[in-house]
């Protein structure tokens, strides 16, 4: 048997942000925040909750999975016959928090998705981070 068939890959992105955990937090789960860095969603962060997340080019059909606030995020991730896993996980550091996103269950015919993925989710950090600084200059305007 060709086990090559059933092997997948995994798009990993890690950084670590100069934030507390809670703030990224509400980042990855509010969903006004979501739709500022990511897509449209009407995520809530239930166990077993479905959602989508949704763009011009058409939406990804996701489910809940693991909620663990401030520390662990996992949903599924279908779109276009990708059957996928995204977890986030958030680790405290003394400067911040060292946040990794894995998207795992790029199969070997999957190729263009496995390249889209890396090329998407390393776009979406930066705007997140976007996201983290502006909303670190709001709370600093009113003050």
């Amino acid at each position: 048997m060709n086990q090559a068939t059933s092997e997948t890959r995994t798009v990993v992105v890690e950084r670590e942000l100069p934030h507390p955990p809670e703030k990224i937090w509400r980042a990855l789960t509010q969903p006004h925040l979501i739709e500022a860095w990511l897509m449209k969603s009407d995520f809530e962060p239930v166990a077993g909750r479905t959602f989508s997340f949704r763009a011009d080019w058409g939406s990804v059909d996701c489910a809940v999975l693991t909620i663990e606030p401030q520390r662990v995020l996992s949903y599924t991730w279908a779109a276009y016959g990708l059957e996928s896993v995204v977890t986030w996980t958030l680790t405290p550091t003394p400067r911040g928090t060292l946040l990794r996103m894995e998207q795992a269950g790029f199969r070997a015919d999957q190729e263009q998705a496995y390249r889209g993925a890396q090329h998407g989710w390393a776009r979406f950090f930066e705007s997140l981070e976007q996201v983290l600084a502006r909303s670190d200059e709001d709370q600093e305007g009113r003050a």
